[in-house]
């Protein structure tokens, strides 16, 4: 459950401080904008560290998927633009491969 909470908001401040640089370069904001862009971001890199696995490259590669889908949420709810169904179908097959990446039983290495 950790990891899920971790996910969903390193996804969002990932996107928050990603749109912070968006907003200053290509829609004019003031650089005051990039202030909290890198704390957002520097918070996201943080909540990483709480994914629940045994390698950090499993861990980003499974929060990929989380990050799609969460885009596309902000793409709804911040710029007001509605996902079609290409975009929902998209999404859910990251998700789903999200998740056998994550919770899959992986032989030990080493």
């Amino acid at each position: 459950m950790k990891s899920v909470f971790a996910y969903g908001a390193a996804a969002f401040l990932e996107i928050a401080g990603c749109f912070a640089f968006w907003a200053w370069l290509r829609l004019g904001a003031s650089a005051w904008w990039l202030a909290p862009g890198l704390v957002a971001l520097g918070l996201f890199a943080w909540l990483l560290t709480f994914i629940e696995s045994g390698a950090a490259g499993r861990a980003y590669a499974a929060y990929g998927g989380v990050y799609i889908a969460a885009t596309l949420v902000w793409l709804w709810a911040v710029e007001g633009t509605r996902p079609d169904r290409w975009d929902v179908t998209g999404a859910l097959i990251c998700l789903i491969g999200a998740g056998i990446i994550l919770f899959a039983p992986h032989r030990a290495t080493g």
